[in-house]
């Protein structure tokens, strides 16, 4: 019972952070998926309920030796919504399950077999870019088939049972991204399901499985660099006057800087709700730092950008602290000079689509792709060439 507890606490934790963070970044255009574990089902058959609920007055039952143990399946498929919230039902086949006893007729024997559909709401927490911890519940349809015998069941003219009935079940796991075409899950479940005389038994079944999402649309790119100018040699000093000697030319007058802009994806520079540059992000920004670093510039500015997407306060505060992420980046690991480069969150308020190009206020997957371009980060180097 305090396993059972604990199992379902753990699983509505889950799901209620995953539906906090859902609300706050952006997610993916949704995809449908396909998979199949398999693993150890292990049933919590009460043997003496089940033997004297079938025997009636022929029991009671005494002696028991069990075996709860076997091996168990699940077919399964979803759609997943976004990075958060997926829908998934499938096929289960928990094993069986099976008792021996005495009675005074005789030997009275069962097997139990536990099969069925189910329907899960599945709710997927990132910790890393790669590595998520998942929560599920939902209801299965459970088919339990019921055999008996001995000389215990033909004395008490005992039928074999068929029963079919709907029961809650709920689970944990834990995912890890292979590729953006190949996941690898390993979950414990528990499954609420009849025992085939009017009870109800536990099975807990943990699988490891493979995930694989069916046209998941492609990572987004880092940014596009701008083409550098092309390099103008100063115009030649006139040549000097043999007869007499020639002032001096004067001086050709500074450059003016020039400003150049550079805007990258801020799916590609950071993980989920994250301010953190990642891997893709570092390889990125330090290719950036390096074509900078045999450059004239005078300052660079680094401009956070978010979509109009969640409240002012928090957009305003992710596209701070992402542009003082990029910033500290290029003077910790590109070496550039520090003094020379700001940082600031313009939050929502510069989109770079139309308000009549992304219509509607309500989050879904066509308008969280439509305000791509928004999302971003924007840096400008003014230099001269």
């Amino acid at each position: 019972m305090k396993t059972r507890h604990a199992l379902s606490a753990l699983t509505l934790a889950t799901l209620s952070l995953v539906a906090t963070s859902a609300s706050a970044q952006y997610q993916e255009p949704g995809f449908f998926y396909g998979g199949v574990s398999a693993g150890e089902a292990r049933a919590k058959v009460d043997e003496a309920a089940v033997a004297n609920g079938a025997l009636g007055a022929f029991g009671p039952a005494s002696n028991f030796s069990s075996d709860e143990k076997d091996t168990g399946y699940k077919l399964f498929g979803g759609y997943q919504f976004n990075r958060n919230i997926a829908v998934e039902g499938g096929y289960f086949d928990l094993g069986k399950s099976t008792f021996s006893s005495t009675t005074l007729g005789g030997p009275f024997n069962n097997e139990t077999r536990m099969r069925g559909l189910n329907l899960d709401l599945v709710g997927t927490l990132p910790i890393t870019e790669r590595f998520s911890v998942l929560g599920r519940v939902g209801v299965a349809m459970g088919r339990t088939r019921a055999s008996f015998s001995g000389a215990g069941a033909t004395a008490a003219g005992v039928q074999d049972r068929n029963d079919t009935k709907a029961n809650a079940k709920v689970g944990l796991g834990v995912q890890y991204e292979l590729s953006r075409s190949l996941w690898l899950r390993t979950e414990l479940e528990r499954y609420r399901v009849n025992n085939g005389v009017n009870g109800r038994t536990n099975v807990d079944m943990l699988t490891v499985g493979l995930v694989f999402p069916l046209n998941r649309a492609p990572a987004q790119p880092a940014y596009v660099a701008a083409a550098p100018a092309p390099y103008v040699a100063p115009a030649p000093a006139p040549a000097p006057i043999v007869q007499a000697p020639a002032p001096a030319p004067a001086p050709m007058p500074a450059p003016a800087p020039v400003p150049q802009r550079v805007s990258m994806s801020a799916e590609s520079l950071f993980g989920f709700d994250a301010s953190a540059v990642k891997p893709e992000g570092r390889a990125e920004l330090d290719k950036f730092a390096r074509d900078l670093s045999s450059a004239n510039y005078q300052t660079v500015t680094v401009e956070g950008h978010t979509d109009r997407l969640g409240s002012d306060a928090y957009n305003q505060k992710l596209s701070e602290e992402r542009a003082n992420a990029v910033k500290n980046y290029l003077v910790t690991s590109g070496r550039l000079d520090g003094s020379k480069i700001s940082a600031v969150g313009k939050g929502e308020s510069m989109p770079v689509t139309k308000a009549e190009d992304c219509k509607g206020n309500q989050r879904t997957a066509a308008l969280v792709a439509c305000l791509q371009p928004d999302r971003r980060v924007d840096v400008e180097v003014t230099g001269t060439r």
